[in-house]
C-alpha cells in the first residue's frame, strides 16, 4: 500500500465494474452465425484473435472478415457484433463506490483490456455511470497494450498525471495487479464490494 494520498482511481471494467459472459458470447455468436457454438468458440477465443481485437492489432471489420472465413458463414458484422457484445451485468455495489468517489469530487478512469465492439456497446448509452463518473479511459486496443504488459500502465499514468503510487487501482486477475504494482500503482485485488470498501477506508477514503 502506498503511504501518498490517492490522487486517482481507476477500476477494471469486465468484472469489476460490469460482470460479463464469454459463453453467452459464444452462443449468441453462434446464434447469429448459424455455426457450431464450439467452432464459433474456438475460432474466437483459441485462434489468438480475441488477444489480437483486444490489443488492437485488428480492427472490427477485420474480426468479421476473419470469423466468416474461419465458420464458413457470413453474419452482418451489426449483428456479430451485438451477439459478441450483448454478455454484460451492472455490479451495483462497485458502480455505488464509483458513484461515491465521483460525488467526493475524486478523479477517476477505467483502465480495461477490451475490444472496439465492447466499449461501443458499454459506452453508447446502456450504462450512464461510465460517462457520469469516469473522466478517462485506457483501454487496451487503444493503448496497443494489454494488462498485464507494462505499456498499458504507463499509459494510465500519463492520463491520470499523476505519480504512479498516487495512483490506487483494482483489477480481478491477480496478473494484472501484479503488473500494475511493478509499474509503480498502488494496486488490489478484487475479491467483492465490501473488500473493496476496507481497501479504500484502508488509504483513508470513506464511501457511502
Amino acid at each position: 500500500m502506498s503511504s501518498q494520498p490517492i490522487e486517482f482511481f481507476y477500476f477494471d471494467l469486465g468484472n469489476v465494474l460490469l460482470y460479463f459472459d464469454h459463453d453467452r458470447a459464444c452462443r449468441q455468436m453462434a446464434q447469429v452465425a448459424d455455426a457450431p457454438v464450439e467452432q464459433v468458440r474456438d475460432v474466437v477465443f483459441f485462434s489468438g484473435m480475441q488477444v489480437r481485437y483486444e490489443t488492437g492489432e485488428i480492427n472490427t471489420a477485420e474480426f468479421h472478415a476473419y470469423f466468416c472465413q474461419q465458420t464458413g458463414r457470413s453474419p452482418s458484422e451489426d449483428k456479430l457484433a451485438w451477439a459478441a457484445s450483448d454478455i454484460f451485468e451492472l455490479n451495483h455495489p462497485v458502480i455505488e463506490i464509483a458513484q461515491s468517489l465521483h460525488g467526493q469530487g475524486r478523479r477517476l478512469g477505467i483502465l480495461s483490456n477490451t475490444c472496439a465492439c465492447h466499449w461501443d456497446f458499454c459506452s453508447a448509452g446502456r450504462y450512464a455511470f461510465l460517462h457520469e463518473c469516469f473522466q478517462h479511459y485506457v483501454l487496451s486496443y487503444e493503448a496497443k497494450s494489454m494488462k498485464p504488459d507494462p505499456g498499458i500502465y504507463r499509459a494510465a499514468i500519463d492520463q491520470a498525471g499523476v505519480a504512479s503510487e498516487s495512483i490506487f487501482f483494482v483489477d480481478d486477475r491477480p496478473e494484472n495487479v501484479a503488473g500494475a504494482l511493478e509499474c509503480g500503482l498502488d494496486a488490489v485485488l478484487f475479491i467483492g464490494a465490501d473488500r473493496l470498501r476496507e481497501d479504500l477506508a484502508a488509504r483513508g477514503i470513506q464511501v457511502g
